[in-house]
């Protein structure tokens, strides 16, 4: 009996926070804020397609979240504009949440955490620049390396991270290969909607896919110059035979996708 009344209290519970969460991501600011997060996505991907061509001409930049975000404050109407991308992400990450409680698979929850998180560290990067900070994407990946590789088994910790990484690489390129997004979509988004889709999701798979390389031939070697995410990824590549090839059509990739995330910003299923 005593069993029976605490799992009539877990069901009750688990359905009150569903219907919490529910309320919660139909509610029109959520929902609206959550198109907004889609765009400011598209513009940040625009803005790191840019930074790529850069180091694939060697006029340097920094390809990071932090690196785009500066490059945003110092346009006209910058700041802005920086507090725009902040709102969009945290509505964004809020409207993930709402997904982990209300997903029916255990990935489709694992996955909307992982992006909730993504997106609200995106929002607070966003807020530390509008209000005039500065942080360094690459310096904290680099210390979470760091720290990885300083635990116990830190090789083989920093190593799973490098392979989960590039399986979310390789389910990019899966995703814009056989057409996949078109199910996070309420309706059709048109011919040129799917292509730039296609062609992003592949291309920032591969720039994925580099970024976990690095992190497993850092627990391989326990050298961690490079592991800074996907900009010490992409001027590796730079080193490469071809490696200015190789880049510029990363850079499409990312721009594709960002054109791609206008689209998903008005046909995406919020």
């Amino acid at each position: 009996m005593a069993q029976q009344n605490i799992t009539g209290h877990v069901d009750r519970a688990s359905t009150a926070a569903k219907g919490a969460a529910r309320k919660a991501g139909d509610h029109p600011v959520v929902e609206w804020g959550a198109r907004l997060g889609y765009a400011a996505s598209g513009a940040l991907h625009l803005v790191l397609a840019w930074i790529t061509v850069q180091i694939a001409l060697g006029e340097g930049g920094q390809a990071s979240q932090s690196g785009a975000l500066a490059t945003v404050a110092r346009q006209p109407f910058g700041q802005f504009l920086l507090w725009v991308l902040a709102i969009g992400f945290t509505l964004l990450a809020l409207w993930q949440v709402t997904e982990v409680f209300l997903g029916r698979e255990a990935f489709d929850k694992a996955k909307a955490a992982g992006k909730a998180v993504m997106y609200a560290a995106l929002a607070y990067t966003g807020f530390v620049f509008a209000l005039g900070g500065h942080t360094s994407s690459n310096k904290q990946t680099k210390d979470f390396t760091r720290t990885l590789m300083d635990a116990p088994a830190g090789r083989v910790l920093v190593g799973l991270v490098g392979l989960g990484i590039i399986g979310i690489g390789v389910y990019h390129v899966y995703k814009g290969w056989k057409q996949k997004f078109l199910e996070d979509l309420q309706e059709h988004p048109g011919h040129g909607a799917v292509v730039a889709a296609r062609v992003g999701y592949i291309g920032k798979g591969i720039a994925l896919v580099a970024v976990g390389v690095l992190f497993v031939a850092a627990a391989f070697k326990q050298h961690l110059g490079k592991t800074t995410g996907l900009d010490g990824a992409l001027k590796s590549l730079r080193d490469l035979p071809a490696g200015t090839v190789i880049l510029i059509g990363i850079a499409l990739g990312l721009a594709a996708y960002g054109v791609y995330s206008f689209a998903r910003a008005r046909y995406a299923r919020v």
